[in-house]
């Protein structure tokens, strides 16, 4: 477990079962389903012999599914595409993070570190939209909400952090200290950011329809099987959560 904690560390399944989505964003999209999944014993620097497979076959995947079709026009891009939208956002400037990484991996997705390869390739093979954090990086559990305007999102520029406000309304993730990432699932803070040194990963699935409910197990279980290779005694973790 790494030093200098957030005041409040949950274990996974009480930190799971506390995370919220507020009837505000249902009111966006009624559709809205997340997975979350928390997976914990991952050995920090770990690598997995077949991260560079999956990387590789996303980025194939990306040119199959773009030479068929532009990328505004495949289904889950195109709901997201429209959620955004919704609350605000511009669709050609502000690109949700499937969109941005499928468009990325036509000529290569980025390379970053294990974890956060691995969750990219799974994105862009399963098209859904799929962030990680370091599960200990967190302060209380996470919240989707439509933000006040005064939450603080740390961000970097120029190899420094600063802190911007993301605009009222916006749809984002947050826990108990502020903003982890913007715009539903478009941009991710520093503070709570994947490391090389990284023991516990949370994951956050999103989908809207037309993805159903078996699609997006099916790629928690996927990332899962993965990431069970990290470490001899890995732990998975999820909840799904809907619209009641």
């Amino acid at each position: 477990m790494p030093e200098s904690l957030p005041a409040e560390v949950l274990t996974a399944d009480a930190f799971l079962a506390a995370c919220r989505v507020e009837p505000d964003v249902f009111k966006l999209r009624s559709d809205y389903r997340t997975m979350l999944l928390v997976v914990d014993g991952l050995a920090p620097a770990a690598t997995s012999a077949t991260s560079n497979d999956l990387v590789e076959a996303a980025e194939a995947h990306a040119r199959r599914l773009l030479a068929e079709r532009p990328v505004e026009e495949l289904p889950h891009i195109a709901a997201w595409r429209e959620a955004y939208r919704a609350f605000g956002a511009k669709s050609q400037r502000t690109r949700n993070s499937l969109e941005a990484l499928t468009r990325r991996a036509e000529q290569g997705l980025p390379r970053v570190n294990t974890l956060t390869d691995i969750y990219n390739a799974i994105s862009v093979l399963h098209q859904v939209p799929l962030g990680g954090e370091d599960f200990y990086r967190y302060d209380g559990p996470a919240r989707l909400v439509r933000s006040t305007g005064e939450e603080e999102f740390g961000t970097a520029s120029g190899g420094e952090t600063v802190i911007e406000h993301p605009k009222p309304g916006e749809v984002i993730w947050r826990d108990k200290t502020g903003v982890t990432c913007r715009r539903w699932n478009w941009r991710q803070g520093r503070r709570t950011a994947l490391t090389d040194k990284t023991s516990a990963a949370f994951f956050i699935l999103d989908a809207l329809a037309p993805m159903t409910d078996e699609a997006l197990t099916a790629t928690a279980d996927a990332l899962a099987d993965v990431l069970s290779g990290l470490g001899s005694a890995v732990t998975v973790s999820r909840r799904l959560i809907g619209a009641p």
